[in-house]
């Protein structure tokens, strides 16, 4: 039942982690009962604070708009040479980038995350030198990358996971031309349902992308949030420190249990377990998703747990 769940992946750039709903269908029990460990979202997310009643009432003004885009750039350490702009979620601009981008070919290192994949090949783009695709660093496996020369006429940076190792951001390429740096909001704040990521690189093509966008891409609670968030380095540090130490424990409750740590990051960890779909299963059987892959049948991605309840039914299940 396990391996029939996550087919629905198999045989198209598709699969990716969530779907409670389905997985509710195949083992019982309600969505909101089931513990998803499928993704990889901080479990203890960013506690909501400041919207207004005028942030869902009025069209979101330029004045938040540039507080927003202001707050990014000091978080992140953007270069003043680079543009930016804030999406409805990094897989916006994911979905734009074939039309945004003169070219009809891509490379990017497999396995990983496969969004651009799926993006690009529906809009019929081949394997090739044009666009350099990045996942730093990379999903599943965690591996960081280490800066090269360009091998293309674009190059794109994926950080989406980068806020665990801030250290190792590539941001300063946000400053080159035909560069493009991407930041995930959701993942790292665990507010992965307020639909907030950002774009920093060549002022060109953040200047088409606004424009693909339109004028108000982001809704008025998620700039409140956003700006709120990204203003707060302190919590930051602390959630850095948090998730290390759970994915240490995270990483204790596998190997105990014979898995092999492989890699991964703070969010979430990727293991070989020998046969990922009787892991996935048997997990299922106890209402927890986990996150098996269609080019591996040992890889086995966890997501943490966050309250003690979750971390005990983890532990239990196992």
């Amino acid at each position: 039942m396990g391996t029939n769940l996550m087919d629905r992946g198999k045989g198209e750039a598709a699969d990716h982690g969530g779907g409670v709903d389905l997985a509710a269908s195949a083992y019982g029990g309600a969505p909101e009962e089931w513990l998803d460990l499928s993704t990889g979202i901080n479990p203890i997310p960013y506690e909501i604070q400041g919207v207004t009643d005028f942030d869902w009432n009025r069209l979101p003004n330029g004045t938040i708009q540039t507080d927003l885009g202001d707050a990014a750039r000091t978080f992140w350490h953007v270069p003043g040479d680079a543009d930016a702009i804030a999406a409805p979620g990094l897989s916006a601009i994911i979905a734009i980038l074939p039309h945004l981008l003169h070219a009809e070919s891509f490379t990017i290192r497999k396995p990983a995350y496969n969004e651009y994949e799926r993006s690009f090949t529906a809009a019929g783009w081949s394997d090739g030198p044009d666009v350099e695709v990045i996942i730093h660093p990379n999903n599943p496996d965690g591996a960081l990358s280490e800066p090269t020369q360009p091998r293309g006429r674009y190059r794109i940076i994926d950080e989406s996971f980068c806020d665990t190792v801030p250290e190792a951001s590539r941001i300063a390429e946000a400053a080159r031309p035909g560069h493009l740096v991407l930041k995930s909001f959701g993942k790292f704040w665990g507010l992965a349902g307020l639909r907030l990521g950002f774009a920093f690189g060549d002022p060109d093509l953040i200047a088409r992308l606004r424009q693909m966008l339109g004028p108000w891409p982001v809704s008025g609670p998620a700039l409140r949030i956003g700006i709120a968030a990204l203003s707060d380095p302190g919590w930051a540090e602390r959630t850095r420190a948090r998730l290390s130490a759970d994915a240490a424990r995270l990483d204790h409750l596998f190997t105990a249990q014979g898995a092999e740590l492989v890699g991964g990051t703070a969010l979430f960890r990727l293991y070989d377990v020998g046969d990922a779909s009787a892991w996935h299963d048997r997990l299922a059987r106890h209402h927890i998703l986990t996150r098996t892959f269609p080019y591996s049948q040992r890889w086995l991605r966890v997501g943490l747990p966050g309250s003690g309840q979750d971390w005990a039914r983890l532990e239990a299940a196992l």
